[in-house]
């Protein structure tokens, strides 16, 4: 008898070692697996492109009337950083509507984020709040909240169909807490 309980101790005992790494290295939360650096993941932008934008005005109003631009979209790394600083510009295909633009895009190396500032150098002012989130693959997704007409709303950017010598960015508003999102604003670059 008294071999079995020892025996059964020292089954317990080795059990009880061997679980204890396992539950010390768990990847059930999220914050305890290792942090990929997304340092460099605007790096294919930079340089010089060819715009296309399609824009919606009227935004959460049900409307699918869009105008079309053509221009230019030029990135710039800040001091040779992994920051990035794009000058855009695009006219309607009319020539009636200009859109320019500055966007800064900094790398946060402890959240592992972007922030995206819009910069209105017209006004002399930086958008608040920035654009925050990251990539995963080729797929970049970036979002804020925002007041529009009055109420809050989320903003999305999407970044996708990334390659050397093109890719998209889109903007979408969720007035409903992101379950449903409208896309208003698709720029296709090209080089």
């Amino acid at each position: 008898m008294k071999l079995r309980t020892l025996a059964a101790f020292a089954l317990l005992l080795l059990a009880a070692i061997f679980a204890l790494p396992v539950d010390a290295q768990s990847t059930d939360n999220p914050a305890n697996l290792p942090q990929r650096d997304g340092s460099h993941d605007f790096d294919f932008l930079i340089g010089d492109w060819k715009a296309h934008v399609r824009r919606l005005p009227d935004r959460l109003d049900n409307s699918n009337t869009w105008i079309e631009y053509d221009g230019i979209s030029n990135h710039h790394k800040i001091l040779d950083s992994n920051a990035n600083f794009e000058q855009f510009e695009v006219t309607s295909s009319d020539k009636k509507l200009r859109i320019k633009g500055q966007t800064l895009r900094l790398y946060n190396p402890t959240s592992h984020q972007w922030s995206i500032y819009l910069v209105d150098v017209d006004k002399g002012t930086l958008g608040l709040p920035a654009m925050v989130g990251s990539f995963t693959g080729n797929r970049g997704e970036f979002f804020d909240q925002e007041d529009y007409k009055g109420r809050a709303i989320l903003v999305r950017y999407v970044w996708l169909n990334i390659s050397p010598q093109s890719a998209r960015m889109e903007q979408s508003f969720s007035a409903d807490g992101g379950k449903n999102w409208e896309v208003n604003w698709i720029c296709e670059l090209s080089r």
